[in-house]
This record gives C-alpha cells, sequence and structure tokens, in this order.
C-alpha cells in the first residue's frame, strides 16, 4: 500500500511538472506576453528545456550536442563541468565497447566465445548449461543465470568473491533465451578483459578508448579480488559522456580515426532482447527506443544518468543527476525522459527541417 501511495504521489508530481512546463512553453513563444521579440523556434525549444532543466532538484546537468558542438551545457543543483559524475550503469555500454576492442585486437575470439574458457571451473559439473554461456549471452543479459541485480543485489556485493557469486548463481533459463538485467553479466565481462587482456579494466580503459578520445578515466571501484566492478560506478564528467556519445554516433569514428569497428556499432544498436518490466529492447549494453517519433539508443544509469543518441538528428543528449536513493528517483527518471522527448528533441527536430 505504501508504495501505491508513493506512485500515486509521484504521478501527481509528474503532472504539476508538465502543467508548470507547458506553461512556460507558452510564455516563451508567445512575445506578446513577453512584450519582447520572438526568437528562433531552435532557440525557444532548447530555452524550454533549460528551465524545465532547471526546476528539477536531483538534476546536475543537461548537454545537448549537435553535429559535434555543444549547443546546450548547463550545470544545476551545485554540480560542475570538471566534477566527474557515477554513470552508474551507462557503465555497461563502456564495458561493452571494451568488449568491442578486445574482439577487434584479437584477445577475445568473438560473441560466441563461450565463458568457461576463462573461467575453466565451470568445466566440472554443476548445470551443463552454464558451459554454453557465450560472451553474447553477457553482453544482452541473456545468460540464463539468475540475477545479481535488485533484491539480490546487497548479497552479491557482500561477498567475498563478486565473480564466483554470479557464477554460482542458479541457471532460470537457457543461455541466448530471456533477457534477464543482472549487473553480474558484465561484471563476467569486467573479469574476461582482465584476463584477456593481460591489464586491468581500467587500465585497458584508459589506453584503448580514453587515449582515443582524449580523455583520462579516474579508476573506480573493485572487488575484493581487484577485478573493476563492470556495469556500475565508473566516473566520467558529462563532457566525457557526451565524447562516447558521439563515438557511436560516428559509427566508431573520432575525426579521421576509426576507434571502434563501425561493425561493433552496429551490432551492438541491434535490438537482442527486450526488458520484462520496461518493455524497452535491448542491444549489447545500449537500449533502443523511439524519442519522439525518431529512432534511438541509450546508455542509461541509475538514478537518472542517461546518454541519448538520435543518428537522423545528429544529435547526443547527457545528463546527470543525484544518485540518492529516495522514493522520487523513479519519477526523476520519468520527468528527464520528458525534458528530452518533448522539449529537446522536436526543438532540434523543427530546426534540421529548416
Amino acid at each position: 500500500m505504501a508504495m501505491r501511495d508513493r506512485e500515486r504521489r509521484g504521478v501527481v508530481l509528474r503532472r504539476r511538472w508538465l502543467a508548470a512546463s507547458a506553461t512556460a512553453w507558452l510564455l516563451l513563444i508567445s512575445p506578446a506576453a513577453a512584450n519582447q521579440p520572438a526568437v528562433v523556434p531552435h532557440a525557444e525549444g532548447l530555452d524550454v528545456a533549460i528551465a524545465a532543466a532547471r526546476d528539477l532538484p536531483r538534476l546536475h546537468s543537461l548537454l545537448v550536442s549537435r553535429r559535434g558542438s555543444l549547443v546546450v551545457e548547463r550545470y544545476f543543483n551545485g554540480a560542475r563541468a570538471q566534477r566527474p559524475a557515477n554513470v552508474k550503469s551507462v557503465s555497461k555500454s563502456v564495458i561493452s565497447a571494451l568488449v568491442g576492442l578486445a574482439i577487434e585486437r584479437r584477445q577475445i575470439d568473438g560473441v560466441g566465445q563461450p565463458i568457461w574458457s576463462f573461467f575453466p571451473d565451470l568445466q566440472k559439473g554443476g548445470d551443463a548449461r552454464k558451459r554454453q554461456i557465450t560472451i553474447e549471452d553477457l553482453l544482452t543479459m541473456r545468460s540464463g543465470l539468475e540475477s545479481t541485480s535488485n533484491r539480490n543485489y546487497g548479497a552479491w556485493v557482500l561477498s567475498r568473491n563478486w565473480v564466483q557469486f554470479a557464477l554460482n548463481r542458479p541457471m532460470l533459463a537457457d543461455p541466448g533465451t530471456t533477457m534477464d538485467y543482472s549487473t553480474g553479466n558484465t561484471h563476467l565481462l569486467s573479469a574476461i578483459l582482465t584476463k584477456a587482456t593481460g591489464a586491468s579494466t581500467w587500465q585497458f580503459a584508459q589506453k584503448a578508448l580514453g587515449g582515443p578520445l582524449g580523455i583520462s578515466l579516474p579508476q573506480w571501484p573493485r572487488d575484493p579480488q581487484g577485478i573493476y566492478f563492470g556495469g556500475n560506478d565508473m566516473l566520467l564528467t558529462p563532457r566525457q559522456m557526451v565524447a562516447f556519445g558521439e563515438l557511436y554516433l560516428n559509427r566508431g569514428r573520432v575525426g579521421d580515426r576509426q576507434v571502434l569497428p563501425a561493425a561493433w556499432v552496429d551490432a551492438s544498436l541491434e535490438p537482442r532482447g527486450r526488458s520484462q518490466w520496461s518493455e524497452q529492447q535491448y542491444g549489447y549494453g545500449w537500449w533502443i527506443r523511439d524519442l519522439a517519433g525518431h529512432h534511438s539508443y541509450n546508455a542509461w544509469g541509475y538514478g537518472g544518468q542517461f546518454i541519448f543518441v538520435v543518428p537522423d538528428l545528429q544529435l547526443v543528449v547527457v545528463t546527470t543527476s543525484s544518485t540518492a536513493t529516495g522514493e522520487e528517483r523513479r519519477g526523476h527518471r520519468r520527468t528527464v525522459l520528458d525534458v528530452v522527448e518533448r522539449f529537446v528533441v522536436p526543438a532540434v527536430a523543427a530546426s534540421a527541417s529548416r
């Protein structure tokens, strides 16, 4: 009952915010109301997005990049451009890119490689289906292993061996069949990257991805065995998030350099499964959905960390938010989506059509 009451309050707050935003929109587009000349439609829409974003107490940043140029960069609630954000599960999209780079360098055979080649103990009895799990099954959240997320998350991160805990989960489905979101899957990928590259996940990320993008990646938390957390708690500034989104927007290119294979980018953005709770499609660490009628994909982290990429508009939108828990967290995430879908994307689309 308490959960239903919180959901109702969240809906009421969200409706009030949308009504206020609609009023702001009318004021901005009505020269008579403001007693000043009209501004161009592109600026109108983005001004509304900024005004709506400014009213969100959990929002830390809103960045909009069009054709490689930042057209909006705003920070809120004490956030600063230089301060790295905990991007939460946006990290899963970064881990996916690192897997693609390791495959390109032939440090991993390919997405079809079974994971038992990295975890030979899987060959010793137990559920035979675990020996069928592949790299691709981990990337697409279709390993079949019981999730380490949600109700199992606390026990997992308090365990003495995160990799073994994830591998010891019972099989709930055959590999490659059912999507069940689990950070344990991407942590196994981090362990695989460590074994395959001979370097820590952070070292490999810094050299193979950070260097070409011109960014320095801070170290992030590690498990008890020293393996960098795969799929959570990476630290990136909002501008670094934009750079990563533009890497995918440009099919793996940075300037004249092909950093990430274009084929890997294409494969990553092909729908491979669908979330049972959000109904969104999922590729290799990226969520796939339409935004205001435009095909898009996004890296999505707990609490409102987003990298949206809209290819036909040459658009990248980044948001970061407070990761503190609270009953309004889900309402905040939905409101961030509204800002992007109701204001940012239509404004850029209107500009592109002229």
